[in-house]
């Protein structure tokens, strides 16, 4: 069965190290006979969330802010598995990608009870330290956003070791990045 993922890039180097992971994985996924769809997030014009909590009056333009991100919404509500492409900024996700996320709270605000559409996850995340400590924080933040979202991770891959462009290449989670696509079913 074909899935359709939607690949959110928080980098702003669209040939750099989470390119390349997110290269693989789509390769791997597409492999498996799944759509891929990618937005590279720091191409779009995006603005941060209001906080206004005026969102979801108009389920096909949810937000009240008209940005990049009326192209965003019907992908995402579309979509069976989300990745979250990022390189670790401050043992986090990239800015571009933590403000889509914010955003995606107007689709909330479009279900009379505010429930968050059922996804499941993957994390592709290329950083510069490695090892357990350098980990952790990201993850805990992943893993507490799906628990709270009741979304369901798939995986997740962190290429440690990688600061400069093209440090990636040759790294062994290239090949975890293909695997991990085309195990998707």
């Amino acid at each position: 069965m074909s899935r359709k993922i939607l690949v959110l890039n928080g980098s702003p180097r669209l040939n750099g190290n989470t390119a390349a992971l997110i290269e693989e994985f789509t390769r791997g996924a597409e492999a498996g006979g799944n759509t891929v769809v990618r937005f590279d997030l720091d191409r779009m014009s995006i603005h941060g969330c209001k906080g206004c909590l005026g969102g979801g009056r108009n389920p096909d333009s949810p937000c009240v802010q008209k940005d990049d991100m009326e192209k965003i919404y019907p992908e995402y509500r579309s979509a069976d598995i989300l990745v979250f492409a990022s390189p670790m900024y401050y043992w986090g996700f990239s800015g571009q990608l933590k403000c889509v996320l914010d955003r995606l709270f107007a689709v909330t605000e479009s279900d009379p009870n505010w429930v968050t559409p059922h996804k499941q996850t993957i994390l592709l995340m290329a950083s510069e330290g490695s090892g357990r400590e350098n980990e952790e924080p990201v993850l805990h933040y992943y893993k507490a956003l799906l628990g709270f979202l009741d979304w369901e991770d798939l995986g997740t891959l962190i290429a440690g070791g990688v600061l400069k462009l093209g440090d990636i290449a040759g790294h062994p989670e290239l090949k975890k990045a293909f695997e991990l696509g085309e195990s998707i079913r």
